[in-house]
C-alpha cells in the first residue's frame, strides 16, 4: 500500500468509495455522493490523499476549511472513507497519519472530526492518533437514510498539533 496525493484521476474511485459509506449508514449525513467538481472545490488541494494498493484506491482523506474567516485559516475538518473491503488492514492510520502529518507541514493547528457515536472503529482510529472527544452533539440533524428520517447524534472530536504554536 501506498499513500499518494488525490489526483482527479482518482476521482471515480474516491466518489465510489464515499457513495459506499454513504451506503453504509454510519458515515455521514449526506445522500448521495457529490460531483468531483462539488467534491473537489469543498477539500484542500494541499491536504487530501488516497491509499493505493496495486492499481486500485483503497480510501481516501482530506481536510476542509471551517471558515473563510482568516482566522480559523488554521483549523480544518477531517474527512475519511475506506473502501469496505479494506477496512481493518491499518488503510485508515496510514491515511490519518498522512493527513495529520500534511496539516502540520502547512501550518495547521487544530483539526476536526464530527463522527456518529455508532461509528466507533472511526472514534477509535482518531482516538489513537491524538484526537479527543469534546462532547456529543445531540440530536444534530436529521438522517434520511432507507426510506426513513432519524434524529442522529455527532461525536465531536478535535486534535491541537502538539508542533504548532
Amino acid at each position: 500500500m501506498e499513500i499518494l496525493p488525490m489526483l482527479p484521476e482518482h476521482a471515480g474511485e474516491v466518489l465510489a468509495i464515499f457513495q459506499s459509506g454513504i451506503d453504509g449508514g454510519n458515515a455521514t449525513f449526506e445522500t448521495a455522493a457529490p460531483s468531483w467538481d462539488r467534491f473537489d472545490a469543498g477539500k484542500l488541494a494541499a491536504h487530501r490523499f488516497v491509499a493505493r494498493d496495486a492499481d486500485r484506491v483503497l480510501g481516501w482523506a482530506a481536510l476542509s476549511p471551517i471558515s473563510e474567516r482568516a482566522c480559523f485559516a488554521g483549523v480544518a475538518e477531517v474527512s475519511i472513507y475506506i473502501d469496505p473491503a479494506a477496512q481493518g488492514r491499518g488503510v485508515g492510520r496510514a491515511l490519518l497519519g498522512a493527513v495529520i502529518d500534511s496539516s502540520e507541514r502547512g501550518g495547521l493547528w487544530t483539526l476536526q472530526a464530527g463522527i456518529f457515536p455508532e461509528n466507533v472503529a472511526s472514534i477509535r482510529l482518531h482516538e489513537a492518533l491524538g484526537f479527543r472527544t469534546i462532547g456529543v452533539r445531540e440530536r444534530m440533524a436529521r438522517h434520511e437514510f432507507g426510506g426513513t428520517s432519524r434524529w442522529r447524534d455527532v461525536a465531536f472530536l478535535e486534535r491541537r498539533s502538539p508542533v504548532i504554536d
